[in-house]
């Protein structure tokens, strides 16, 4: 069965998509910080950072919007294949 362009195409932005979710999930900073963190965090977050702007919160969204695009890439792909013949 030989694979034609838009599947290596198609296969290539899925790996490429799933590398970029990986490292910016790494980027992120770990929610696990215990008891103090949840105490102490509410302070930082009310005086600290505003909401939406700071890097942390742009690199949530745009993991969020990624995922869903590779969800939707995956479903896609799958469902071409599938329906192709």
């Amino acid at each position: 069965m030989q694979m034609e362009l838009y599947q290596y195409v198609l296969a290539v932005v899925t790996i490429l998509t799933a590398i970029i979710i990986t490292v910016l999930v790494m980027m992120q900073e770990s929610k696990a910080q215990g008891l103090s963190g949840a105490i102490a965090g509410g302070a930082e977050s009310l005086f600290g950072k505003t909401k939406g702007r700071s890097y942390e919160d742009k690199l949530v969204k745009y993991t969020k919007y990624l995922t869903v695009f590779f969800f939707a890439l995956t479903l896609g792909t799958t469902l071409l294949l599938l329906f192709k013949k």
